[in-house]
């Protein structure tokens, strides 16, 4: 299952980010909207799927770990993973409103969970904030698109309807070999009998995750950088707010561990405000900013010394 499923993502992730581009060409959609609308949501449908199973089963940690596990993931090993393969270009709506947005989603996580539940008037909360923030935080990037970007540009793949056929067979496969890949990952991790919290912060939230990784790898191959950061923004909006929201609607979330709070959405504040740090251009902060390879190679470390106080915590 595990290398089946990882052979399928990498096809259907070239497929699904050809089709994707394809699109935004042709319709003068923003990349970066069609990276956090379609993308984004597509490949988070496994964390969707997961924790609301987990939260119906009453496995808090499992539906927590997963959603929060997968935040982290996306931008400390995937955005880092990216910007090795090719700069990123950071545009001023990123810095100035995409990171800080999450960051404060966060925060908002922190203070609606100190209390040990995220019953469903909490759970309405993040699922509110999410109907209002992502329609507002897209018509915000495309407000100031100049008009002559709107041109439909010549395209090799057949047009539109060939285009629309190979993002959603892309995402199709993407999603299904993505299941498959968690689980044989959980039944190879069950058997090694570690937590629920464990399982769902490297083996679930990793595997869930592989969509984005892969559809941000190809993107970063093909120069579409502002599909990787708006896949990965788009993915975090989804799984901080619509995921966990969701899962305590089903059914309200108790009796997690302590270190969610102590360890993990600290964690995912700060590595939301990494993008501002290493996004921001000083000189000129209203034009483009670039995350290098350096960038690259200090979140992918950050993520390493995490995994080891992770497992020295979770195992001790």
């Amino acid at each position: 299952m595990v290398l089946g499923g990882l052979a399928a993502l990498a096809w259907s992730s070239d497929t699904f980010v050809d089709g994707a581009a394809t699109l935004a060409r042709l319709f003068g959609i923003s990349p970066f909207v069609v990276g956090m609308v379609i993308i984004g949501f597509g490949t988070s449908a496994p964390e969707l799927c997961v924790s609301a199973l987990s939260s119906f089963a009453g496995h808090s940690n499992l539906s927590l770990g997963n959603a929060y596990g997968s935040c982290i993931f996306n931008i400390v090993v995937i955005l880092g993973v990216a910007s090795l393969i090719r700069p990123l270009a950071v545009k001023p709506g990123i810095v100035f409103i995409g990171a800080p947005a999450l960051t404060a989603i966060t925060c908002i996580s922190y203070v609606l969970l100190r209390n040990g539940v995220c019953g469903r008037f909490e759970s309405l909360v993040l699922l509110g904030l999410f109907a209002v923030l992502l329609p507002v935080y897209c018509w915000l990037d495309q407000k100031g698109k100049p008009k002559e970007d709107s041109l439909a540009q010549p395209s090799r793949d057949g047009g539109a309807g060939a285009a629309a056929i190979k993002t959603l067979v892309g995402l199709a496969v993407l999603v299904g070999s993505s299941h498959v890949l968690v689980w044989g990952s959980v039944s190879i991790a069950h058997s090694l009998h570690v937590s629920d919290l464990l399982i769902g912060l490297t083996i679930i939230a990793v595997g869930t995750s592989l969509p984005e990784l892969a559809s941000a790898i190809a993107s970063a191959r093909r120069g579409e950088t502002e599909l990787v950061l708006g896949n990965i923004i788009g993915s975090n909006f989804f799984n901080t707010l619509a995921v966990v929201g969701l899962a305590g609607t089903i059914c309200p979330i108790r009796d997690f561990s302590k270190w969610i709070l102590l360890r993990d959405l600290p964690l995912m504040a700060l590595a939301s405000l990494s993008i501002i740090v290493f996004g921001i251009n000083l000189r000129k902060p209203r034009e483009e900013g670039m995350i290098g390879r350096v960038a690259g190679l200090l979140w992918i470390l950050s993520f390493v010394a995490y995994t080891g106080l992770m497992l020295y915590q979770e195992t001790r």
